[in-house]
């Protein structure tokens, strides 16, 4: 479900900020966001743009789901992205390859 209450969407990137050990001057500069910017967002006092969100994303390399959505997508490991993999075609990994190319370009 896609959270709209900046509040949670601050404690849910103030909470991955934390885990990566950043302080907020750190976080907006890998974000090229104000400090004073970073922090309102932190507070769930902005109304950010989608350009704010993906510059926090590729800020923080991750995915706009990790702090926009209630629950938490589950990781999937290599392993079963391989065993996944090892039952398509030829043709649906070309397919899955060029897609995740194409998603991997929206995060540089």
């Amino acid at each position: 479900m896609l959270l709209l209450d900046f509040n949670k969407i601050g404690n849910k990137i103030f909470a991955i900020r934390k885990a990566k050990g950043l302080t907020q001057a750190e976080a907006a500069e890998l974000a090229g966001l104000s400090d004073r910017t970073y922090a309102d967002i932190e507070r769930g006092n902005v109304n950010m743009r989608i350009e704010t969100i993906l510059k926090i994303c590729k800020g923080f390399h991750i995915t706009p789901n990790e702090f926009l959505t209630e629950k938490a997508i589950p990781a999937i490991s290599e392993k079963d992205i391989a065993e996944r993999l090892n039952k398509c075609t030829a043709k649906e990994k070309e397919t899955a390859l060029k897609l995740l190319d194409a998603y991997l370009s929206t995060l540089e």
